[in-house]
């Protein structure tokens, strides 16, 4: 496979999941941790039920659809249109963290999702540090970075309004801070650090770390299956 083709771009047939019903005051409290409005639009898009016990995904969906509210960051073609001011250069290359893509399988287990879409998820390769000049810029980045990121979210739970959306004067203060801390990671810190958004050496093999993650989560027949797709 090429380096371009990363596996959390090979799901072609719309995005699959599990809409919930929840009270006005639990929607303002989801806006609110997601960014109080700084980084996400809440759109509201067509949904279809899956049928019963489905294993794969027609790519046409079928049935009389319902209406559900998402939060959704379309990608940006520069900084003026972008929601938080944050474009990067390819919008795929960042991988997920075993821990995030464990909470996604983990629920989509749990809701028995249809099995083409979980041998997809369960084939995403996640992140994982391999040298220690990686842990050490997760170290600087955890210990000088991270208690500002938080005391920003903090005001934004304080100055949230009721629909959880935080002041225009905090928004822009926290995408400047996001704009600064990107800055800093791609000319210092990945410089003397090494790679923080992808595993050093993971260039697509189907043979590498998708296929031991797949392994680890859930055992060789099910990764065997997913690769097959």
């Amino acid at each position: 496979a090429s380096k371009s083709d990363y596996h959390k771009d090979r799901w072609t047939k719309g995005l699959i999941g599990v809409v919930y019903e929840v009270t006005p005051e639990d929607y303002r409290t989801i806006i609110a941790t997601e960014g109080g409005g700084a980084s996400y639009q809440d759109v509201v898009v067509p949904c279809y039920a899956l049928p019963a016990g489905a294993k794969t995904v027609d790519p046409i969906p079928s049935g009389a659809p319902f209406k559900a509210h998402t939060l959704l960051r379309p990608e940006p073609k520069d900084e003026s249109t972008a929601t938080d001011g944050i474009v990067r250069p390819d919008p795929s290359y960042a991988q997920a963290s075993a821990r995030y893509l464990n909470l996604i399988t983990s629920g989509a287990e749990e809701h028995e999702l249809p099995e083409e879409y979980m041998a997809y998820l369960y084939n995403i390769r996640p992140y994982t540090i391999t040298t220690m000049r990686q842990r050490a810029g997760q170290a600087i980045i955890v210990a000088t970075w991270m208690p500002i990121l938080l005391m920003l979210f903090g005001l934004g739970k304080v100055f949230a309004d009721d629909e959880g959306k935080i002041p225009a004067w905090l928004a822009s203060v926290i995408g400047v801070f996001m704009k600064v801390l990107w800055g800093y990671y791609d000319l210092v810190l990945k410089k003397t650090c090494g790679d923080g958004e992808r595993t050093i050496g993971d260039d697509g093999d189907e043979e590498g770390g998708g296929k031991r993650w797949c392994e680890d989560r859930v055992g060789k027949k099910w990764c065997e299956k997913g690769l097959r797709l």
